[in-house]
């Protein structure tokens, strides 16, 4: 039997060197809604759909137990990237409200096979994109009638 297709990405995460300072950043300014934090360790977002998930680097590289599951140890040291997916007239907002915020934007790029983007840093360094569905070619769905 073959296996499956991969449907989605369930979560990604990225690396940060203090937590408090995330929490602020991606709850307050980015609007994210945090499912779960824990001061010594991560930070859970809801993306809707999937989660971003900040670790403390140093935490996450010991692995952990989660209810008597070990987790083994991952971790990443370094600026990491992702890149959040929206409309065209929704990346337009996000370009006033993060120059109103005093947060540096570092490129906007207009890519080749049609739309847009822009890059930003996070309070950890780590690489932050909104971009438009069509860099990749994702379709809007219609709406439901």
């Amino acid at each position: 039997m073959p296996t499956p297709p991969i449907e989605t990405v369930l979560e990604t995460c990225l690396y940060v060197d203090d937590l408090a300072a995330a929490h602020s950043f991606y709850t307050e300014v980015l609007g994210l809604r945090c499912v779960e934090f824990d001061a010594e360790r991560h930070l859970f977002l809801d993306l809707e759909p999937g989660n971003l998930l900040l670790f403390l680097a140093t935490s996450s590289e010991r692995g952990g137990d989660v209810r008597g599951q070990e987790i083994p140890p991952h971790g990443a040291r370094g600026p990491g990237h992702i890149a959040f997916m929206m409309s065209a007239e929704g990346l337009e907002l996000w370009q006033a409200t993060l120059r109103a915020q005093h947060i540096d934007i570092e490129s906007v790029v207009d890519w080749p096979q049609g739309g847009r983007s822009i890059y930003f840093r996070d309070p950890a360094g780590n690489s932050l994109e909104l971009a438009e569905r069509r860099i990749w070619n994702v379709v809007e769905e219609e709406p439901a009638e």
